[in-house]
């Protein structure tokens, strides 16, 4: 049956999701850590690859936040010593969000057995087996902000 492959690999996609949600509330609440601290770790290191900088409003954005809620997330971060606040050099009214060391430092501690783990389940797959799963993935997820961004638009009921 031809629908049978798409069907069982959403199904695995969507089961991986669980899990993956599973292991952060488990990490979470071991590490008493918010789980929207740790998406906007999460966040803020993806920014970090891209070489962008980190605002409050790109937090609130993208952790869908309301504004006070968004600096009472960051005023945790600061607390516990992740964030470090700057002002812009450029408009000194802006606020820019830097992660620390012990940021670093503990989403190491907190995600590289996750890292290890994947890792190894992927050691057994070719380079072009990878390279066909890394497009699938992107695509997929290309997919999923799209579905987001139209839930957005869309009217209630």
């Amino acid at each position: 049956m031809a629908d049978a492959a798409p069907r069982e690999l959403m199904a695995l996609l969507q089961q991986f999701t669980v899990e993956t949600d599973r292991y952060v509330d488990t990490i979470s609440v071991r590490d008493a850590l918010h789980r929207t601290d740790l998406n906007a770790l999460g966040i803020m290191m993806g920014a970090a690859r891209a070489g962008a900088t980190v605002t409050p409003g790109m937090l609130r954005q993208a952790l869908n936040l309301s504004s006070p809620a968004t600096t009472a997330l960051i005023d945790r971060l600061d607390e516990a010593g992740h964030v470090r606040r700057s002002r812009s050099s450029v408009d000194r009214r802006q606020v820019h969000l830097e992660m620390t060391e012990k940021a670093l430092a503990t989403g190491s501690r907190l995600f590289t057995p996750l890292a290890r783990e994947v890792e190894q389940s992927l050691a057994e797959f070719t380079p072009e087996e990878l390279a066909l799963l890394s497009r699938m993935i992107r695509k997929v997820t290309d997919a999923t902000v799209h579905a987001r961004e139209h839930a957005m638009d869309e009217a209630p009921g």
